[in-house]
């Protein structure tokens, strides 16, 4: 190892003169002086290491005599804490001993305290499948079809079969898609349950037996060793160098080091050594039950999009119900209309009105959309949570396994060298001083640390190993080293604490003072710290004496993060999306995560969510200390369900990525849940999208794509409540004006043809917003209707030259119609409205002029097949049954003439409901959405809400756009005033603040 002390001096033994100033060598025969003489005491160094905090030994809280034997009184924290009170008052309150149970009193805490599983709840399949019937959209479909088969049948005539068949097929089509894609999600609570230990062995009658876990019960003594799952939360009466990850559960990066007394959750994985332990608590009143009960619990969302669904139904409702009672009022009252002729046009409108297969084209585009993310290697599970994951303005993330790799590393960058040895000498030290087979978590990542493994033991003879125990917490070598001249030598590392009192050779106060601040530093970094010494073995046997072990080198353990963390986080933030770290693992480790990943240290420990803010600081509420946190540690399940819960009430959409058990409540409350590569059973059963390759690149990936679906989705929403206002109001109009007769069969060609081609908006070309997005209906409703009465316009203006003129006869050459309900007339009106509602999509789906923006093929494909078939019909549809006749040429030349002419001003439509009504609605929605802020004096306050674009960017741009005006551009420089200076990044951050306010997240 001669080249990893190039730059040492020769080690020489400690001389007198080398010791500190005032300091005596000591000798045999040296007496102690007086007290009042003696030099001034040692000072006691603490070297404030990472390690697990122990509560210490509790009491219960009130007479142990008034707890009756039952959950609710062993499990109620305001009673006993029975987690951690002293093993002697565990024995009184499981009313057991150290030799366990018999069988009899274990069956009868099966009916006390029930089975060590947790429950399972199963759904009827024909309910469910019937649930997706049951919603306005499929009300309004359901009572078309009423009206078609039942109150039809009269006047004459038969049932409306043909409008029948079609209405209730695309009604069991929608239901089907939704269904199946419903039955396909994973259950998270059986994901659960699975994950418990299926086996566990237990001392019965006196005798070590190994039974299913689901049998275990409070008062049971069980016992497990290296490799085994606990099967349930105990308290141990033996450990025996044990070792417990825990990581899925707590989220803790390291493995934690349990002795007698300490408890074992449920599912936690023994790392190293043997135990026996009291099991205390089973199934649901578990750490792991705890958070299974959580999954889904108190979920009273309704779906985002079945609530956007349900909205646009009611608009839908609102204006059909309107029209259809004028229709009542007028047709049979002032009219005297037949039942049945009456019939037929309420039909138009309840058929037409609806968009029938709105269910069915949100969900064709979803699941293509799924199938595209799927290349990305992310499944999604649930397809709705694709349009939730597009207005997400918040991420939580779980921190380990997550933003990390859960794999502990050497930070070579921070290892500290105190002697002759370079980094890469103390790391193959530390490596020597590892073992390299059946390694724990912190010996594989020593070893893993150098660039081959094999250096571990290459060039040297292992004489002597001693591994590490809870009593001496170090590891030691001793090996000849066959590139020195075969010489024997030690080395060791372990805690710092422990190292640094074995070490004799050149330990000074210098270095102690030293050594005391970089752990220090390390532990408020959440670095462990790890401590390497070495000595000269002075004689030729492994148990010969050295000469003394010298500190050479303190190495950092770190959780370190994924190598595309930083950027996926850096790309979210660029989208509108704040990331929250939320961990199980300590504070400091936690603030140097966020650190390094730049997401910031502004963090709290967990019990701030209990406890609330601090009296007189800088938050009035919980609610704002947790938007304005840059994560929180030390959580439970419980918290980070709680955290994702307040989130959702201030009105923002919230994502939770997560891996592990511990993170399935919050996966499950979220609006998307996203479990990363490696997850746990559980964390994927309770997430609607399920990473399959490392890293969390792929989520930038799906909030991009998911703002594509969702612009598709908001464009044939514009489309589909214009189509209703068109039909609705234009046929309506013409039943009042001129007792204009349209057939429902051809309302239902017109649904099936436009939906038809609408399905492929699935694969069209959008450009996707760089903010999160929200469903503003009010903006929806207004273009919709805006569009629907030009429309319908159109159709009443053919109508009323045909009708009342002779231009088109004139002109043209065309057969004239001149009875309001000519066969040839319905075919002209099927037509026009058939090409003019499919033409539509072309301008909901731009945002400026509408041939600029080219569609997918498929689109244009599916336009163009739709528009022959119409033509087709027209051409040749000679149906009885219905009510229309075929058109000449001529009149499918004057068709298409017409709606040409009428769709290039469609565009001109969007352009002024943009500068006027959907600008209106933009200024008040901002009124409502920033209240201004005042101080405890009553002033009023601007808060910036991105510190990046408040002071950086905007700040930029603002003293660009200044030099413009005063010509100082081309290479020009600005000189200014310190204070003056000062004075501009005051206005503009309040300015700043005032516009990010007025552009804050919607609320859904």
């Amino acid at each position: 190892m001669s080249e990893n002390e190039k730059h040492a001096p020769e080690e020489v033994p400690i001389k007198e003169s080398a010791l500190p100033t005032g300091t005596a060598a000591p000798t045999a025969t040296s007496a102690p002086a007086p007290a009042v003489n003696e030099a001034p005491e040692k000072k006691k160094r603490e070297y404030k290491d990472m390690e697990e905090k122990h509560q210490g030994d509790l009491h219960a809280k009130v007479d142990m005599n008034t707890i009756q034997f039952t959950a609710a009184d062993l499990y109620d924290k305001d009673k006993v804490d029975i987690e951690h009170v002293v093993m002697e008052e565990v024995f009184q309150l499981l009313q057991c001993d150290h030799n366990g149970l018999t069988e009899a009193e274990a069956n009868n805490r099966i009916g006390i305290f029930g089975p060590n599983k947790l429950e399972e709840k199963s759904e009827n399949a024909f309910l469910q499948f019937l649930s997706f019937m049951w919603n306005p959209l499929s009300w309004v479909m359901e009572g078309a079809a009423l009206v078609a088969i039942a109150l039809s049948n009269g006047g004459g005539s038969p049932p409306d079969w043909q409008d029948f068949v079609g209405i209730v097929l695309l009604l069991f089509i929608n239901s089907t898609i939704g269904f199946i894609e419903e039955r396909n999600a994973g259950n998270a609570v059986k994901a659960l349950m699975d994950s418990l230990a299926p086996k566990a062995r237990v001392k019965r009658d006196g005798a070590w037996k190994e039974v299913e876990s689901a049998v275990l019960v409070p008062g049971d003594l069980v016992a497990f060793k290296h490799g085994d799952v606990c099967p349930a939360d105990c308290r141990l009466v033996e450990a025996i160098d044990v070792s417990m990850d825990q990581a899925a559960l707590t989220g803790e990066s390291l493995p934690q080091g349990k002795k007698e007394g300490d408890e074992c959750f449920s599912g936690s994985t023994c790392k190293q050594g043997e135990a026996e332990g009291i099991v205390i608590s089973t199934g649901p009143n578990t750490f792991f039950g705890r958070a299974a009960t959580l999954v889904g619990q108190d979920n009273d969302q309704t779906g985002h999009l079945q609530m956007v669904l349900a909205r646009i139904g009611t608009f839908c409702l609102v204006s059909i119900g309107l029209f259809v009672l004028l229709e009542i009022l007028i047709l049979y009252a002032d009219f005297r209309y037949s039942y049945r002729r009456g019939l037929n046009n309420i039909l138009v409108l309840l058929i037409g009105g609806i968009p029938i297969a709105m269910p069915t084209v949100l969900s064709v585009t979803l699941a293509v959309g799924a199938q595209q993310l799927a290349k990305h290697k992310a499944i999604v599970t649930r397809i709705t949570a694709i349009e939730e994951l597009a207005g997400v303005t918040i991420l939580c993330s779980d921190k380990t396994g997550t933003l990390t790799t859960n794999k502990l590393t050497i930070d070579k960058a921070n290892v500290k060298c105190y002697s002759s040895w370079d980094v890469e000498g103390v790391c193959l030290l530390a490596a020597y001083a590892s073992r390299t087979e059946n390694q724990d978590a912190i010996d594989g990542c020593i070893v893993g640390t150098l660039d081959d493994p094999k250096k571990a033991r290459a060039g040297i003879e292992l004489l002597d190993f001693k591994p590490f125990n809870p009593v001496d917490k170090r590891t030691e070598i001793t090996y000849r080293d066959n590139m020195d001249g075969g010489k024997l030598k030690r080395a060791t590392k372990g805690m710092t604490g422990i190292i640094i009192e074995l070490c004799s050779r050149n330990k000074t106060s210098e270095l102690e003072d030293r050594l005391e601040a970089d752990v220090e530093e390390f532990a408020t970094r959440g670095l462990r710290a790890l401590a390497v010494a070495y000595e000269d073995v002075m004689g030729d046997q492994k148990d010969s004496e050295g000469n003394g072990f010298e500190l050479v080198g303190l190495l950092s353990i770190f959780d370190p993060p994924r190598s595309d963390t930083k950027q996926t986080i850096d790309d979210a933030m660029a989208l509108g999306v704040k990331v929250k770290m939320v961990t199980g693992d300590q504070l400091a480790i936690a603030k140097e995560t966020g650190r390094r990943l730049g997401l910031g240290d502004h963090m709290y420990p967990a019990k701030v969510l209990k406890d609330g803010p601090e009296a007189g600081g800088k938050h009035a509420n919980l609610d704002e200390m947790i938007m304005d946190a840059d994560g929180f540690a030390g959580v439970f399940p419980e918290h980070k369900f709680e955290i994702v819960k307040r989130i959702q009430g201030l009105g923002h959409l919230c994502a939770m990525t997560g891996d592990g058990a511990n993170d399935a409540p919050a996966l499950s409350r979220a609006n998307v849940g996203i479990a990363v590569e490696g997850a746990t059973d559980a964390a994927r059963g309770a997430a609607d999208i399920v990473l399959t390759e490392p890293g969390l690149s792929t989520i930038v990936h799906a909030i991009y794509g998911s703002r594509v679906i969702f612009q598709r989705m908001r464009n044939y929403a514009i489309y589909a409540c214009a189509v209703t206002i068109r039909i609705v109001v234009g046929f309506a109009i013409m039943a009042f004006a001129w007792k204009f007769d349209f057939p429902p069969f051809m309302v239902l060609i017109i649904a099936v043809l436009n939906d038809g081609t609408i399905m492929t908006l699935s694969l069209d070309r959008v450009l996707p917003s760089t903010t999160p997005d929200s469903w503003d209906l009010a903006e929806v409703f207004a273009f919709g209707i805006a569009y629907g009465l030009y429309l319908a316009l159109s159709t009443i203006i053919l109508f009323v030259v045909i009708y009342d003129t002779t231009f088109f006869e004139d002109r043209f050459g065309v057969q004239a119609y001149k009875n309001v309900n000519d066969r040839g007339v319905h075919m002209v009106i099927y037509l026009q409205v058939a090409i003019i509602s499919q033409a539509l999509i072309f301008v909901t789906r731009s945002h400026g002029p509408s041939w600029t923006e080219r569609p997918s093929v498929a689109l244009m494909l599916a336009f163009c097949l739709a528009q022959l078939i119409s033509s087709i019909i027209a051409a040749f549809g000679n149906w009885g049954f219905t009510d229309v006749e075929a058109i000449s040429g001529g009149w499918i030349g004057i068709v298409w003439v017409w709606n040409i002419v009428w769709y290039i001003p469609l565009d001109l439509v969007k352009f002024i409901m943009k500068k006027t009504v959907i600008k209106a609605l933009q200024a008040r929605k901002a009124r409502k959405t920033a209240p201004a802020l005042v101080d405890s004096n009553g002033e009023k306050l601007q808060r910036t809400a991105s510190r990046h674009e408040s002071l950086y960017s905007n700040r930029t741009s603002f003293l660009s756009r200044a030099a413009g005006r005063v010509g100082l551009k081309g290479g020009k420089t600005v000189a200014m005033d310190k204070q003056e200076l000062q004075r501009f990044s005051s206005i503009q951050a309040q300015q700043s603040g005032a516009a990010l306010q007025r552009g804050a997240s919607r609320t859904h």
